[in-house]
Formats: structure tokens, C-alpha cells, sequence
């Protein structure tokens, strides 16, 4: 008799999620970057723009945001811009959700990125981030953890 070896798996499922809202306009990381001499050396240092975001960043997350999440992670955000002019750019805020959201961004292995608009007024970015399952062969979910160090 031949056994049935065809796996059912069923779509996948987030067991956990943290969401964010952050106002203000965030800057592109390809563009947020500037050269300066120090001590005779040439460094690459962030923007007056990016530095601006991340301290709104900042004070908007707070300190602490409870427990990070482990493993594997999908980021779905939405950003509106106050004009066209910016790239629709994610890196800095993925670089911000380090230690409010997960350890270490190298943890998102899926991201939706939306083109919220133009909200002159209000630009904003509005973040989820879910914990991600993988469905095994049995029907079950198995959340793999993330090994750091």
C-alpha cells in the first residue's frame, strides 16, 4: 500500500505582532548619509535629516517597548510623505525598529512597503510587525528562534 507523503499546509499565521505609529517625515538612508573631516580622516555620518527623524523616532517609541520579538519577522509599513520629492524608503526606519521591535533587523526576512501618499500636515508611517510561523507537515506551527552571538 502507498502511504501518502503530500503535505497539507495551511497559510501562515502571525503569533505575535507589534504596531507603531511615527509621525514625521522619514529620511532615505541612500540619501542621509554626509561626508565630514575628523582628526584628518574622512567619516560618513548621518544627515542632519536622519538625525532629526531618529530622535522623533525615538521619542515617540520611548525607552523600552516591552519584549522584542525572536526569529523570523515580516515588517508591512505605510508611509505618507509631506511632498513626491522623497524615495520610498524603508532602511532607516528598519535600522530604528532595533530593540523596540526585534534584536536586530537581519530578523525580517519579508517586507510590504506602501506608498501611504502625500499628507503635507501629517506624514506619518504606520508599522506592523509580525512574529512569523512556519506550518509543518502535521498542521502545526513552529516559530523558529533567532540564534545571535
Amino acid at each position: 500500500m502507498k502511504r501518502n507523503t503530500t503535505a497539507i499546509i495551511k497559510p501562515m499565521q502571525a503569533l505575535s505582532f507589534k504596531e507603531f505609529k511615527i509621525f514625521g517625515e522619514p529620511a532615505s538612508k541612500a540619501n542621509s548619509r554626509r561626508i565630514v573631516r575628523y582628526g584628518g580622516m574622512s567619516r560618513m555620518i548621518k544627515s542632519a535629516k536622519a538625525l532629526s527623524y531618529a530622535d522623533m523616532f525615538k521619542q515617540q517609541v520611548g525607552g523600552s517597548s516591552g519584549e522584542l520579538l525572536e526569529g523570523d519577522v515580516s515588517v508591512t509599513m505605510t508611509i505618507w510623505y509631506a511632498s513626491r520629492r522623497p524615495d520610498l524608503d524603508e532602511s532607516l526606519i528598519l535600522d530604528l525598529l532595533q530593540g523596540h521591535a526585534y534584536l536586530n533587523d537581519r530578523q525580517v526576512k519579508e517586507k510590504h512597503i506602501f506608498w501611504g501618499g502625500v499628507d503635507k500636515e501629517n506624514p506619518r508611517t504606520e508599522i506592523r510587525v509580525e512574529h512569523r510561523a512556519v506550518a509543518r507537515q502535521d498542521g502545526a506551527y513552529s516559530v523558529p528562534r533567532a540564534r545571535w552571538g
